[in-house]
């Protein structure tokens, strides 16, 4: 398992991170629903960390633990994305499902995300 512990920062509690993690948190719920449909969304995220290895783009660690929770079953990784925990809450700030939600979706989630149902 990759170690994120050099990476590892500390839940901020100030009020606009706050809202940002929620958003985070809402927006890959939104993405864990997408997946339980349609597991094939997982190996277009595999394909992404492969990308991300080879070009350096994303720090290795964070590629590496990408690709560990990506080998996982689909429905593994849809809880993994709805995790509230430190490590999911790290690995969501460079998350290789961008993309995988249309704009609409995205702005409805963030809207309720920041009035603060959350839920997609």
């Amino acid at each position: 398992m990759a170690d994120l512990t050099a990476c590892y920062t500390s839940p901020v509690t100030d009020g606009r991170h706050a809202v940002a993690e929620n958003t985070s948190l809402a927006l890959h719920t939104a993405v864990a629903q997408r997946i339980r449909a349609d597991p094939s969304l997982v190996a277009r995220a595999q394909r992404r960390v492969e990308e991300w290895l080879r070009d350096g783009t994303v720090a290795g660690v964070y590629a590496e633990a990408w690709r560990e929770i990506l080998a996982l079953p689909a429905g593994e990784v849809a809880r993994f994305l709805e995790d509230p925990g430190d490590r999911a809450r790290q690995l969501r700030q460079t998350s290789p499902f961008a993309g995988v939600l249309d704009p609409r979706t995205r702005w409805a989630v963030w809207r309720r995300a920041r009035r603060g149902t959350g839920s997609p």
